[in-house]
């Protein structure tokens, strides 16, 4: 399906990760490439809000995004609810038509015939628990392996090694309406676990399930990559599990990929600057004082405005020494009669959070304050 949508300005390494995705579509090379391509995924939805006099809106739920997963690759989607990364995973699974884009999957033979199952080379972990509610936990894993084609004498010995590392031994006689959220987690992670799968998809994994249950899980993720023939996408809201787990994020927001990398490059990229808050009393002071920021900072990055809240990002080289900086900011409070301001390190977390509210309308104060970019001000 062709992409009707040239990409708008990107980030380089989102960028660079686009035209990884070029050189590998291209390539003849089936021992190089990637185990799966996503290629310009674009999803259109007929927005039900629109009314019916008019022509009809729609709806964009992602946009051209592209990424590759090598073998032994844990791929992190990290971003806030209604990102796109549920769509992304349903569009790679086939649950959801692509709009345009292509999605490749790239198995080796040598190694399928070498699974416990001949027809799970893909595991899924949807964010709905895909469940029957009156039969067991064990029931599920035993008709689950059966689907994949798993031997029954192989299935018996999965099934006990899965349940044993997911701690899901004093649960496998219960029904499964019966469970806590966090266990109803881990059957679904355990279910997509069986045969042995070459592709895992994990969408929101560990939902609703106990530090402990996460490290478990997060555990059993990282083994069943270590043959470097398998990869994963797992998306996730939590910057710790994303840390933990993979070995590149993307951190997605409305949509689009907004930038890629591994966790301690995106946190060294990003936390580079320090975040400046200012909250004005009078919205008609902003552009002076937006002038005033640029004398004091002047490589400063407004990042924000909404209603009586500005937002900077200050490189670090013009924020020192802090003593100065804090005297010219407070000298700055009492010419423009600011209500309050804060000055902090910008963290990767922060970085996020931030480009969560830069890509959304104008919000209420009151939203803004629930969104949170940084800081509590002071």
């Amino acid at each position: 399906h062709q992409n009707p949508e040239e990409p708008e300005e990107e980030d380089e390494d989102v960028q660079a990760e686009r035209a990884k995705v070029r050189e590998a579509i291209a390539s003849e090379n089936q021992e190089e490439k990637p185990i799966i391509i996503v290629n310009d995924l674009r999803k259109e939805y007929q927005d039900k809000k629109a009314s019916s006099v008019f022509k009809k809106r729609k709806k964009v739920a992602t946009k051209n995004v592209s990424f590759c997963v090598k073998k032994g690759e844990v791929f992190g989607l990290l971003g806030p609810n209604g990102a796109g990364k549920s769509t992304t995973i349903n569009m790679i699974t086939g649950e959801t038509t692509l709009t345009a884009g292509q999605v490749l999957i790239v198995i080796d033979i040598r190694m399928s015939l070498l699974q416990e199952s001949p027809t799970g080379f893909l595991g899924h972990c949807p964010q709905e628990n895909p469940l029957w509610p009156n039969l067991t936990v064990q029931q599920h894993l035993e008709v689950y392996a059966a689907v994949k084609g798993m031997r029954k004498e192989d299935a018996a010995v999965t099934i006990k090694r899965i349940t044993k590392a997911l701690e899901l031994q004093d649960h496998v006689k219960k029904v499964t309406r019966k469970l806590s959220a966090g266990v109803t987690r881990k059957m679904c992670f355990a279910l997509s676990m069986l045969g042995n799968p070459t592709v895992l998809l994990l969408d929101e994994p560990s939902t609703g399930m106990d530090p402990k249950g996460q490290s478990h899980m997060w555990k059993a993720i990282r083994a069943a990559l270590k043959n470097k023939e398998q990869g994963a996408i797992l998306t996730t809201h939590y910057m710790e599990e994303a840390e933990a787990v993979c070995d590149r994020v993307a951190i997605m927001v409305c949509g689009k990929l907004r930038c890629i990398g591994a966790v301690q490059y995106l946190k060294s990229k990003f936390g580079k600057s320090y975040l400046l808050e200012i909250k004005v009393k009078d919205p008609a002071q902003v552009d002076c004082l937006h002038m005033e920021i640029l004398r004091i900072f002047p490589h400063a990055d407004r990042q924000e405005r909404v209603s009586s809240l500005l937002v900077y990002k200050i490189p670090v080289q013009e924020a020192l020494p802090l003593s100065q900086t804090f005297s010219k900011l407070e000298a700055a409070k009492r010419t423009f009669g600011l209500e309050e301001y804060s000055f902090s390190l910008n963290t990767l977390e922060q970085a996020w959070d931030f480009r969560v509210i830069r890509r959304t309308p104008a919000l209420p104060q009151q939203h803004f304050e629930v969104l949170s970019v940084a800081t509590a001000l002071v």
